[in-house]
């Protein structure tokens, strides 16, 4: 179909077919088994399929868009072989991705008109937060792009030192304050430090704590506020890390923080190590918020920019 051209460099393609290998495997052992034997999609193959990318974690009203358009197809066509399920499926999927109008991008860019551009991150510990920032900031460095950190999960120590460890890293600096301190301080600083140092990018961490709505919304509220004290309608991005591994875990994450907080946009990490993949193309579909990049490896340029055509072509390759 016209939707596959090449778009990402054939090094970037390469990493992202190596991260999906997993869910891959998975998915087409289980779809292998499901038409053993059949020479045509019939209603037995299509309850299989649908059982099949549930448990693919694509969630279950992707997966029932998805066997509509089948389908569809199959009362068009009268006559669909199951060798041909493969294509039908790959082409099905990218036209459903298609009506989002996201995840067309192919290099890491930001709005040139804002500036500092202030993205503001949030999520759960242990998803890859911290990692994210770090991978994000050397990417924009690598552009020639003016980037400082902020440090504002004053929750953990943890977090304020692995932040270091990255920012020293990429060799970028992070504003920070001692653990416990006001986060909407650390906010007011990074961003007064940034202005002064004329940055172009300002990445800061935000707490990860889900256990009570009401309290993350109102500090997420506050650093905004205490923000927009410094630079206008800042933050410009609010970008959600959700771990892919976790599977419909990510969706339940991705449901508790646009109800805390206004996301504008979602980072997908860990998927090298999963079957769960799956889950890039259900939340892509069923958020009406962009899935802005995918982390397929754990190396320094294993963050991708989410192109949804590049991501279904390697997931059917």
């Amino acid at each position: 179909m016209s939707f596959f051209k090449k778009i990402f460099s054939s090094e970037k393609k390469e990493t992202l077919d190596k991260g999906l290998e997993k869910t891959k495997a998975t998915f087409f052992g289980k779809l292998s088994k499901a038409v053993a034997g059949k020479s045509k999609v019939d209603d037995e193959v299509l309850d299989n399929l649908e059982e099949i990318l549930v448990s693919s974690d694509v969630g279950v009203n992707t997966t029932l868009k998805i066997i509509e358009r089948i389908e569809a197809r199959v009362s068009k066509d009268k006559y669909l072989g199951t060798d041909e399920l493969n294509v039908i499926l790959r082409e099905e999927i990218a036209g459903l991705l298609s009506e989002t109008n996201t995840g067309n991008e192919s290099e890491f860019t930001i709005s040139q008109d804002k500036k500092p551009y202030v993205i503001m991150v949030v999520g759960v510990n242990g998803v890859g937060k911290t990692t994210t920032i770090g991978k994000l900031a050397f990417q924009f460095k690598k552009q020639g792009l003016n980037v400082v950190l902020g440090a504002a999960d004053t929750f953990r120590a943890a977090a304020i030192d692995q932040l270091q460890v990255w920012a020293d890293r990429v060799g970028v600096p992070l504003v920070k304050q001692s653990m416990g301190s006001d986060p909407a301080s650390v906010a007011f600083d990074t961003l007064k430090s940034a202005v002064t140092q004329n940055a172009d990018v300002v990445i800061i961490d935000t707490a990860g704590r889900l256990h009570n709505k009401v309290n993350l919304m109102n500090e997420l509220t506050k650093v905004k506020r205490v923000m927009q004290k410094v630079v206008d309608n800042t933050p410009n991005d609010v970008l959600l890390v959700l771990d892919g591994s976790t599977g419909q875990n990510a969706f339940e994450q991705a449901k508790q923080f646009t109800a805390a907080t206004e996301v504008t946009s979602l980072a997908v990490t860990k998927l090298d190590g999963t079957a769960k993949g799956g889950v890039v193309i259900g939340i892509s579909d069923q958020f009406k918020i962009p899935v802005k990049y995918i982390g397929v490896g754990e190396g320094i340029e294993d963050l991708q920019v989410f192109n949804k055509f590049e991501f279904v072509d390697s997931f059917f390759k």
